[in-house]
């Protein structure tokens, strides 16, 4: 069965909310902190060491209602209940929708055309296994018979994001292997990662699930021309192995069958990390910790999947961006990161949202009449506020923030760490209360300069009341980072079914292709 088509602003309570946005669109945070002393506790929610303060928003309760009662009427309900079971919810490709099949660790089938998936996804989660262990234990060796050093993801997109940016994120776990991606078709990307590589101890990962994508296969192409000047096609069957549906190209290129891992139609490119797409991840922390961060996400899964809304983490979230995208008329978002690790997450949550909804399209094939999708971007820790957040702070835009942040740091350097987590604070408050001009005044008092201190008034004053929502954790692991990394999917996976849209198709990546194709054979 496919979703319902409901078109939001014919609900009731999008009625609602607009004539309630009319009402509270200039209310101060402030205000609502000082009629609810209990705010904070109300507008938070926890998940097993995860907690989400949401009270830092321009809304009230009956703003979270009045959300709430959009997504029951939107039916996400049951979206959710097809999401889970396989039904075929991305439309216009005729495929479920399913990597959270991928994270299952309980024994319930899924069925995909009446086969259960499940065997087969668990087929290939031992395959990866034993690959790891093999080659982290240096019995899985190079042509001439030595241990790897080295790993080379050759991807892009889905193939390259997400797999780069958990690698990345849990560096503070990963083992002697060194990992490297290659993604860009620019040509002196690839020779930059290559060039101080030993072929004869450096494993590559193609990962394409066409094997007709026309940056991985020029990437691999470069490279495999690179290897074989040190080694025969034969000696290609033990330095690479692929990531692909595509059996006969990827055995074409020299690959062992036995080296090739599957990938299924019901899993999207930016929702693939999961698969044997997450070879490279395994192969970089180990198995132990890549079954860890399956966990934490199918941990996050039964949340989403058994929560009740308004104690859905996923689902508040959801609903808070809806509300300044719709109604406040906020295009972009901020997700900032509180540690170096997760220095690419907003690279990886663009492609989450922006590919799958970014669309002007609804399920019945209109063009929508409300804005859909949103602009994601952001940088890690202290770093953003030598750089955009003067723009956030007193800007003309109103730009909501995710901070994200963590209790301990890996090292322990109590320091640094207390000095990185008073920023993470900080930073929200300030965009919370501002600063009026009587505190500007004060603080520019003992000047004793009247004139300067009319002068720079105007320039010093921030009008606070903007939003933010923090996720602390108490530190950063395989399973929180799942965790994390499942509630923004599912995040997204919510806004669609409200916008009214299909968000597991990206036509909108083809065009671009295909013009390029021409120009090339032209």
């Amino acid at each position: 069965m496919s979703l319902l088509n409901i078109n939001p602003t014919s609900t009731a309570s999008w009625k609602g909310l607009q004539d309630h946005f009319e009402e509270i669109k200039d209310v101060q945070m402030k205000s609502l902190f000082l009629e609810d002393s209990n705010r904070k506790k109300n507008m938070s929610r926890n998940f097993e060491d995860l907690n989400f303060d949401f009270s830092k928003n321009r809304m009230t309760k009956e703003t979270m209602d009045l959300l709430l009662d959009l997504a029951k009427e939107c039916k996400l309900d049951d979206a959710i209940a097809k999401y889970f079971e396989g039904d075929k919810i991305n439309v216009t490709e005729n495929r479920a929708v399913l990597h959270t099949a991928l994270r299952n660790i309980n024994n319930k089938p899924i069925l995909v055309d009446g086969q259960d998936i499940m065997p087969e996804v668990h087929q290939t989660l031992e395959k990866i296994k034993g690959f790891t262990n093999q080659v982290v234990s240096g019995e899985f060796k190079g042509y001439s018979g030595k241990a790897f050093t080295d790993v080379v993801n050759i991807g892009i997109g889905g193939s390259d994001l997400g797999p780069n940016m958990v690698v990345e994120g849990l560096h503070y776990y990963k083992n002697h292997l060194k990992t490297h991606f290659v993604s860009n078709i620019d040509g002196d990307h690839v020779m930059e990662v290559i060039k101080e590589l030993d072929p004869e101890t450096t494993l590559f990962v193609i990962v394409s699930k066409t094997f007709t994508t026309q940056e991985t296969l020029t990437n691999a192409e470069t490279i495999k021309k690179w290897f074989l000047k040190s080694a025969t096609e034969e000696d290609i069957q033990h330095n690479f192995v692929a990531v692909s549906t595509n059996l006969d190209k990827v055995k074409g290129f020299g690959i062992a069958e036995e080296n090739i891992f599957t990938m299924w139609n019901w899993v999207g490119g930016r929702y693939s990390l999961w698969s044997a797409v997450g070879l490279s991840i395994s192969l970089a922390v180990g198995f132990d910790n890549f079954k860890k961060f399956l966990d934490g996400a199918y941990a996050m899964d039964e949340h989403f999947k058994n929560t009740e809304f308004e104690d859905n983490i996923p689902v508040i979230m959801a609903v808070i961006s809806i509300w300044y995208n719709n109604f406040f008329g906020s295009e972009s978002e901020v997700v900032i990161p509180y540690t170096q690790y997760l220095e690419k997450l907003a690279p990886f949550l663009q492609q989450l949202s922006m590919e799958s909804n970014g669309k002007s399209v609804d399920r019945n094939g209109d063009k929508v009449t409300y804005q859909t999708g949103n602009i994601i971007w952001g940088n890690s820790g202290t770093n953003v506020q030598h750089a955009f957040m003067q723009l956030v702070h007193q800007g003309t835009k109103l730009i909501p923030v995710d901070f994200i942040g963590f209790e301990e740091s890996l090292y322990g350097n109590v320091d640094h760490h207390q000095k990185l987590m008073a920023n993470f604070y900080a930073q929200a408050e300030a965009l919370y209360a501002g600063k009026t001009a009587e505190e500007v005044h004060l603080d520019m008092k003992f000047t004793g300069d009247v004139q300067k201190i009319n002068a720079l008034l105007p320039f010093k004053v921030f009008d606070g009341n903007r939003p933010s929502n923090a996720f602390l954790m108490k530190k950063l692991s395989p399973r929180s980072l799942g965790a994390l990394i499942s509630s923004y999917e599912h995040k997204t996976f919510v806004q669609g079914i409200i916008w009214n849209i299909y968000s597991f198709d990206q036509f909108g990546v083809e065009l671009g292709k295909e013009l390029a194709n021409k120009l090339l054979i032209k």
